[in-house]
């Protein structure tokens, strides 16, 4: 960017000098504003990598597009072509749209916005592309995105181009009509509307291929994105644990990037914005000029009184007064669509959770419960509804009356200086369209007040979903997990705490020998779960040592395991892929675990933490811990759906089928002790706190 800062710099002085020598003020003022804009250029690397994009653009359009002036400034523009010499304006205008990029990049809500959209622009992941029909190549993610970004802002500014060019058609084809000018009438539609229609309409194609591409290709990289982010390092589990964290991960993931990045339903998001918005300002200033080119020599009707440009500043305040009174009127919705999708998924949310314990509610004949709770839970969504509804009635009121107002105010302005002979029908015509685009342009607020609405609740839910995710990481202060040269497992001094703070575990000095199984008793609510979460790693609260044996594998089974909708192979392998184990090996697994009937059901998709009774789904994660053969097995009350004998005849499988393994249980049942070489019961050792100490020792049989 300082490179390019320097040659906008060199053509601004450029400029300056042409501009003294001249005397043209224009030219000086486009001196000015490109060393401005020079300045904002160099100090580009300061802001999103996002809007940088822009702001590279539209620099080198400014030096591009002002080098093409002033060669006809100094006389060296071909007379032939002269027809299209560059205005000054559109330097200008690109210039200050660099200014702008830069101004904005400091608005708190910009930044908020950008902040997300950088991960993407900022990538060093690397991903292969192909435009038609070359073959495909292989690039950095971020540069295929940056040029699909460059190409489309051009296509737009092309197709505004294309648009300013066909108001003068517009108007020539009118007068042609006035003037009964069959000659001129067929020209205009031969040589000038058809010739430009196409190449709008092959710009609008190839624009549509593009954008989708972009946008599916971010939603993707921000989607696997958010995905890393919520699930390394455990941080669903810690945001679960807090109780504080955002609402319904699924749905900020699911749907809120989609919507961030494409709009989703309401089809406007960050970049569908940012284009918008660049187009709207290009038609704003290209139309601006032909406005107020329309208003020279024009008086206020029945007066001498010239106002320059009077037609732009009646454009401008009817918009401005139709803006402020927008705002006013729709401010409340930001807040209620944000509430509207929190409504809408913990009510989804809601119904999913039925179905997942759809027995568990059988069982207690809790289905009034549930009615009533899910009627709560809708009825929040029906007074959201109606409470939108009720904002945007009033809304689309005004905005309404205000659309059908505008599209007559241009006719009524220009009425007087027609019927008065001063201008033809093309040119109210034109100055009809001229005024209806920037109008346009001006309420663009009007226009998509609702829209911007909805994405600014999206876009805080995603901020505070991030914030949510940074909070998790940075949580508590883990117990450091180091790993020791022994074979053994060592507590030093562990302290462990609850989310809220209170210590439930302390000073636990502990050592575990490996091959020596242990059971781990004490009363309900001592953290003896709390202490295996500690040991596997994922427990973020508290301090101390815990030392493993280098490359030691751990595995903890809890007493609810986790059963995966899919194959019932895919469930056993859980979290390996199936195609990791050989399809005898897994039957030997459950085989092993007492599950002589599934056997036949290994390609079987269903919901099978549904299908399978508890005791049978702690057996299916047995056959889980024989596939993956750890060095070290926790078992959290994993056998406490089984009967004692059931239970008796899978320890003597795990001790049979994983000889290596250090088995540490927790259990309640005293048949347990006889499959254990030690015994460790939680010992109160304050008010709530607890902490683990030898009770007795028996050998194994």
């Amino acid at each position: 960017m300082q490179f390019l800062a320097a040659i906008v710099a060199v053509f601004s002085i450029a400029a300056g000098i042409i501009g003294l020598t001249n005397g043209e003020n224009t030219v000086q003022l486009l001196a000015g504003t490109g060393l401005l804009c020079a300045f904002t250029t160099y100090k580009a690397p300061a802001i999103s990598s996002f809007l940088r994009i822009f702001a590279a653009i539209f620099a080198t359009e400014t030096v591009i597009f002002g080098a093409i002036f002033l060669v006809a400034q100094v006389g060296f523009w071909p007379a032939s072509l002269e027809d299209y010499a560059l205005p000054v304006s559109l330097p200008l205008t690109v210039a200050i749209f660099a200014i702008l990029v830069y101004a904005i990049s400091f608005i708190p809500v910009v930044r908020s916005m950008t902040y997300i959209a950088d991960r993407y622009f900022n990538t060093s992941d690397p991903t292969r592309a192909r435009i038609w029909p070359f073959p495909s190549f292989g690039a950095p993610e971020r540069w295929v995105a940056i040029t699909m970004v460059i190409v489309l802002v051009v296509i737009n500014q092309v197709q505004v181009g294309v648009q300013v060019r066909l108001s003068f058609f517009n108007r020539d084809f009118f007068n042609a009509i006035q003037n009964k000018d069959e000659t001129a009438f067929w020209a205009q539609l031969l040589t000038v509307f058809f010739p430009w229609v196409f190449v709008f309409i092959a710009t609008a194609v190839v624009e549509f291929i593009i954008t989708s591409t972009l946008i599916i290709r971010w939603r993707r990289w921000l989607t696997e994105s958010y995905v890393g982010r919520w699930l390394d390092a455990h941080t669903h589990y810690r945001i679960s644990l807090t109780g504080a964290g955002a609402d319904n991960p699924d749905q900020r993931i699911s749907e809120d990037v989609n919507r961030f990045i494409d709009g989703g339903q309401t089809g406007y998001g960050i970049y569908s914005f940012s284009i918008l918005l660049i187009s709207t300002m290009s038609s704003l200033v290209s139309f601006a000029i032909v406005l107020w080119d329309l208003s020279a020599g024009l008086t206020l009707p029945h007066t001498t009184i010239a106002i320059p440009g009077f037609l732009f500043w009646a454009a401008l305040i009817y918009a401005g007064i139709g803006t402020l009174v927008t705002h006013l009127i729709g401010r409340p919705l930001a807040d209620l669509s944000f509430a509207r999708q929190r409504y809408e998924a913990d009510f989804r949310f809601s119904l999913a959770r039925l179905r997942e314990y759809g027995e568990q509610v059988a069982l207690l004949s809790g289905e009034p419960a549930e009615k009533a709770s899910l009627r709560t839970r809708f009825t929040a969504i029906i007074k959201n509804y109606f409470e939108i509804v009720d904002c945007r009635k009033k809304l689309i009121a005004f905005t309404a009356s205000y659309g059908q107002l505008s599209t007559i105010i241009p006719y009524i302005v220009t009425a007087p200086f027609y019927f008065a002979g001063k201008i033809q029908l093309g040119v109210m015509s034109q100055t009809g369209r001229a005024f209806g685009t920037v109008d346009s342009a001006l309420t663009f607020f009007i226009t998509y007040y609702v829209s911007l609405a909805e994405f600014k609740a999206v876009l805080d839910r995603l901020i505070s979903f991030d914030a949510s995710i940074e909070r998790a990481i940075a949580l508590g202060i883990a117990p450091r997990q180091e790993k020791s040269r022994t074979e053994d497992l060592q507590l030093e001094e562990l302290t462990l705490r609850l989310p809220d703070g209170r210590e439930i575990i302390k000073d636990a000095n502990v050592k575990l020998d490996a091959n020596a199984p242990v059971l781990l008793t004490g009363p309900s609510g001592s953290g003896k779960s709390t202490l295996f979460r500690a040991i596997s790693g994922i427990w973020p609260f508290g301090e101390g040592a815990i030392d493993l044996p280098a490359g030691a594998r751990v595995m903890l089974l809890p007493q609810k395991p986790y059963v995966p909708i899919g194959s019932l192979m895919a469930a056993v392998t859980y979290p390996a892929p199936p195609e990791q184990f050989d399809e005898a090996a897994v039957r030997a697994a459950l085989l092993a675990a007492k599950l002589p009937d599934l056997i036949g059901q290994l390609h079987v998709e269903d919901i099978w933490s549904q299908r399978l009774s508890g005791g049978e789904q702690q057996r299916l994660a047995i056959a889980r811990a024989l596939l993956a053969k750890p060095d070290w097995l926790f078992l959290d009350e994993a056998t406490a759906a089984m009967d004692e004998s059931m239970e008796a005849e899978i320890y003597e499988t795990l001790f049979k089928k994983l000889p290596g393994a250090t088995i540490i249980s927790i259990g309640h049942r005293s048949s347990l002790l006889h499959f254990h070489k030690r015994h460790l019961e939680m010992q109160p050792a304050g008010a709530g706190i607890f902490t683990p100490v030898e009770a007795r020792a028996q050998a194994a049989e």
